[in-house]
């Protein structure tokens, strides 16, 4: 015979959002919203599951390995359970918005669901929320989706906020033009820092693969030492892109902390340009990332996503409502003006024992409504 506990186990990786932390997450995603809102980003809602075929086209092709698959019973084709909200969003630009105006700004929240989670982020089931800003391939468009995402996490009241910006092209350019065929192990190589690694595969790009380790840090003396180097002319011109958005970043936020670090391609596999990770001091994970991607319609686009478990965990813990229970004989006006107040209002069911007070602390009460006037408890 199974006990309780065993009935209502969960599987690993998902939990139950209980008060006041479910509503406290709401909160948060609605104040995200607003920011996105007053940027000019009108919200789209995209649906749990699709056809797989389209889920996993364009940039969703990356998320394949995350994807849970179930059979749709009406149209006996295979659909995908999300996994990550953006490549829906690009499908959305690409085919229901593909008359509207370009550039097409557009914002989203919502939860995915993945096959397993990461090391820094066991949870499988996650909540997300962020923009895609489409037909846009301007700089200026790279750097607003990094002010968008800092401004809003800043007025969520994120601290401590710093912007790590990459470029995962870069590094396949370089490679390409010294005719090395066979990246993955370089690249790896390259993620891991590992300097001997990098010397030992990459033969006559060497010297200029460990340049670009060397172009790690800080914007300014990251760019200095990146601009140092004899690039490829494909890279040159990604390089230059670079440039143009740290002085557009900078210029609008200059006390953001901003660093760079143009080896870094994990998490990154379907960009095709700059991209950058959100981080904060003391905080295991990232706040969100995003980046330059093609959608499915071939058009230009950048965004990103924020992850919203992360921002909570930076977050102090909210204060506690104000609630005051209500004896009966409380009138319905009275009850409305002290909601109309601030108040919230706890209403004896007829369940209170003759101790109003003591059944007021029993249900988290601090306050009590004695008829003409609140009582501190």
């Amino acid at each position: 015979m199974s006990t309780d506990s065993q009935n209502y186990l969960l599987p690993a990786g998902l939990a139950d959002g209980l008060p006041p932390d479910a509503a406290f997450e709401a909160a948060m995603v609605e104040r995200l919203m607003a920011v996105f809102a007053a940027w000019g980003y009108e919200r789209v809602k995209p649906p749990l599951i699709e056809f797989e075929d389209s889920l996993l086209s364009g940039p969703g092709a990356a998320m394949s390995a995350h994807t849970f698959r179930l059979m749709d019973p009406v149209s006996q084709r295979m659909m995908g359970l999300r996994a990550d909200i953006t490549p829906q969003v690009a499908r959305i630009a690409a085919s229901r918005l593909k008359n509207s105006p370009r550039p097409l700004r557009l914002s989203y929240a919502g939860q995915v669901l993945r096959v397993r989670g990461e090391q820094m982020r066991p949870e499988r089931q996650l909540g997300q929320a962020g923009i895609e800003l489409v037909g846009a391939p301007s700089a200026e468009a790279d750097a607003e989706a990094v002010l968008l995402a800092v401004d809003a996490l800043r007025q969520a009241g994120v601290p401590h906020l710093a912007v790590d910006l990459n470029l995962p092209t870069l590094t396949p350019s370089i490679l390409a033009a010294h005719g090395v065929k066979e990246q993955t192990l370089l690249i790896g190589a390259l993620d891991r820092k590992d300097v001997a690694a990098v010397r030992k595969l990459s033969g006559d790009s060497a010297t200029l693969l460990e340049g670009l380790l060397r172009a790690v840090g800080p914007a300014k003396q990251a760019l200095a030492k990146l601009n140092a180097l004899d690039l490829p002319a494909p890279a040159a011109a990604q390089r230059q892109r670079l440039n143009e958005v740290v002085d557009l970043i900078l210029s609008a936020a200059p006390d953001l902390p901003l660093t760079i670090d143009p080896t870094d391609h994990r998490g990154f596999e379907y960009h095709t340009g700059i991209t950058f990770s959100l981080l904060g001091r003391r905080i295991s994970g990232e706040f969100g990332r995003g980046g330059r991607y093609i959608n499915q319609a071939g058009e230009e686009a950048t965004g990103f996503t924020l992850y919203l478990n992360t921002v909570l965990a930076a977050l102090p813990v909210p204060a506690a409502s104000r609630r005051i229970f209500l004896p009966r004989g409380t009138t319905p006006q009275q009850a409305a003006a002290l909601r109309a107040d601030g108040w919230v209002t706890i209403q004896d069911l007829g369940l209170a024992a003759v101790d109003a007070a003591a059944e007021a602390k029993r249900l988290g009460c601090q306050h009590l409504w004695n008829g003409r006037a609140v009582q501190a408890l």
